[in-house]
């Protein structure tokens, strides 16, 4: 049986960035639970601020070069998602929302997705509930039924209830992909293939 694909998607803008760090707590975590059900698990992690001027410049053109490209090609073929944004004005980041806007609609349909989030206080907690879990909703993907959130307080002492969530979220998500069968992976395919370059595109 193939090895399942999770992709971990960080829309950290610092670093280190707390972001990053939920993000790599949770794939370890999901990664555990699924090699503890007798699954292989390829994990690939993808850093949004590494694709922000990309981002920004396939809004404008429409047009993908080949390292975002390869991102949204990761993330539309996973098997598994796990999306991390901090908290901003009460909802995900603008670079986050980007990306997702650049997916296409169709790709992520039954995907199982475990959404969290990070900011600087708990009463920022319900924009999982709000934005986030709307947007996987709306593309039609499977969202986790917990959620995590990471406040500034939860990273001094490790709190149970905080570790709890990250252990649930993770074993929600193994459970979802036990359940699926891998994407069939195309062999002959290579990363990037069907993406030209803005700048060969304008070279003729």
């Amino acid at each position: 049986m193939d090895a399942v694909r999770l992709v971990v998607v960080s829309a950290g803008l610092r670093q280190p960035s707390s972001t990053r760090l939920l993000a790599d707590r949770l794939a370890a975590a999901a990664e555990r639970e699924l090699r503890q059900r007798g699954r292989e698990v390829d994990v690939r992690v993808l850093e949004l601020r590494d694709h922000a001027v990309d981002i920004a410049n396939n809004l404008v053109t429409g047009i993908p070069n080949s390292a975002l490209g390869d991102a949204l090609k990761a993330v539309e073929t996973a098997d598994g998602l796990i999306v991390v944004s901090p908290i901003f004005s009460a909802s995900y980041s603008g670079l986050f929302k980007s990306f997702f806007d650049l997916i296409d609609p169709a790709a992520l349909t039954g995907t199982p997705v475990v959404i969290a989030a990070t900011g600087g206080s708990a009463r920022h907690s319900l924009a999982l509930e709000h934005a986030l879990r709307p947007l996987f909703s709306y593309l039609h993907a499977t969202v986790a039924p917990t959620a995590v959130y990471a406040a500034t307080e939860d990273w001094g002492g490790e709190a149970a209830e905080f570790v709890g969530r990250i252990d649930r979220a993770a074993g929600e998500l193994a459970a979802l992909l036990a359940i699926r069968e891998p994407r069939p992976q195309d062999p002959d395919a290579e990363d990037g293939d069907d993406v030209i370059p803005f700048e060969q595109l304008l070279a003729g």
